[in-house]
């Protein structure tokens, strides 16, 4: 069987894996009235995946018959993924500099001011639809060598197929109780949401359940399959996504992934393992595949002792504002001050836009989402303790496979917290 037929095949065995994953995610489902409520209220912007699903998954396997990266070096894939990057922050600057001159025009006329940069702008999407596929694939390929090395997979194959793509990103919405932060419900919304669209929602939401705080967001991937990525020019994030979303793909197979909604615990360990997966397997694919392409490529840091993110040019360090901000809050809910605890949030907002940052909200809800990704020390997670523990169970693990593999079988706090100690009384004995 050819390699395009190989692949054609573990596709669309993939695809009765990916539906689950095509159910929007949401939070505990022991209210399901609340989940009706809530899915009611949010229809008419949910996101629909089989177009989609159909559409990419068709583009892939034509590209798969052809292959055109087995004539090219591991040089040569760099290089070209390389060059399809820089066409992307091409687009976007010519994007930005269209969308200035609209917002500046004061009785002139924009659109003969930039025919220029459309025509630039226009020839270079048309040869980023051209490139995509290919950059794409190079991408997957280094990153299941990547996972290989790792320890994934036998005889070099992975699987899931490692499998991504560059598109509109749905928006999410999330639920979470105003009396304390969990999330209730998630769900993917429609691309293209505007500021007003969000805060519309958000509103229409909060006034039909007043007990629930609701955030609208964009996001940077989801793991559908293909993956779906945001299209960007930057080669950190671009090979961290791929590889995260990836790790999505492989927990569903386990418990860990396919418990995702039913227990925030089990949501926060599934995203902080992916984040942290993504994070070594991009630093190592940026390192080894394009050392020699990208100027000035440094050694990047071991996201496990990495304590802060650096702070702002200003000295402002919003990851240890948004920790800080999140122990107040926590303390707030607990004596059942929610309205103090909110009043707190919109004040803490408007002092980190301040500081150049541009969030558009602040509430339980979005502590709810962004506090599930905790693979770096402090920020939105606060003082929850299951950070630091997927943290430790990976610098316990010998590789990569063995954290993945190990932490794939559970669900909860007290689980992790047993591995960590089985993991820690063996090192010790070990180092006898």
């Amino acid at each position: 069987m050819n390699t395009g037929r190989r692949i054609f095949y573990r596709c669309w065995l993939l695809v009765s894996l990916a539906s689950l994953l095509l159910v929007p995610w949401s939070g505990a489902r022991a209210d399901m009235s609340l989940h009706a409520q809530a899915d009611r209220l949010t229809r008419p912007l949910a996101f629909h995946f089989a177009s989609w699903e159909l559409r990419s998954l068709a583009q892939k396997f034509a590209l798969s018959l052809i292959a055109p990266q087995r004539f090219m070096s591991d040089a040569q894939r760099s290089r070209f993924v390389w060059r399809y990057l820089q066409h992307v922050k091409e687009a976007k600057q010519l994007e930005h500099e269209i969308a200035e001159a609209y917002a500046d025009a004061q009785g002139g006329d924009p659109r003969a001011a930039t025919r220029t940069q459309r025509a630039e702008l226009a020839a270079l999407r048309d040869r980023l639809a051209r490139e995509s596929l290919l950059a794409e694939a190079i991408l997957g390929e280094q990153v299941s060598q990547t996972l290989a090395r790792g320890g994934f997979g036998l005889g070099g194959q992975i699987f899931p197929p490692v499998m991504g793509k560059f598109t509109p990103l749905p928006y999410m919405v999330i639920l979470s109780p105003r009396d304390h932060i969990e999330s209730v419900y998630q769900r993917s919304l429609v691309t293209g949401m505007t500021a007003a669209d969000q805060a519309a929602l958000e509103q229409k939401i909060e006034q039909a359940l007043p007990d629930y705080s609701a955030y609208v967001t964009a996001i940077g991937g989801l793991s559908a399959y293909p993956a779906m990525m945001l299209e960007s020019s930057d080669l950190d994030w671009v090979t961290d996504t791929m590889a995260h979303e990836w790790t999505h793909h492989y927990l569903l197979l386990h418990p860990l992934g396919w418990n995702y909604d039913r227990n925030p615990q089990t949501r926060t360990i599934n995203e902080t393992t992916a984040s942290l997966m993504g994070e070594w397997a991009g630093q190592e694919i940026v390192l080894r595949d394009y050392g020699g392409v990208r100027p000035k490529v440094k050694s990047l840091p071991d996201p496990l002792r990495a304590s802060e993110r650096p702070s702002g040019p200003s000295g402002f360090d919003f990851n240890k504002e948004m920790y800080e901000t999140r122990l107040v809050v926590d303390g707030l809910l607990a004596q059942g001050h929610i309205a103090a605890a909110e009043r707190f949030m919109e004040l803490e907002r408007q002092e980190i836009n301040r500081h150049g940052y541009h969030l558009r909200r602040l509430n339980q809800a979005y502590f709810a989402f962004h506090g599930a990704y905790a693979s770096t020390p402090g920020g939105a997670a606060g003082k929850d303790p299951l950070g630091p523990a997927v943290r430790e169970l990976w610098a316990l693990s010998p590789t990569p496979q063995t954290f993945v593999h190990t932490i794939a079988a559970i669900t909860t706090l007290p689980q992790l917290q047993a591995l960590d100690a089985r993991f820690c009384a063996a090192a010790s004995a070990s180092s006898r």
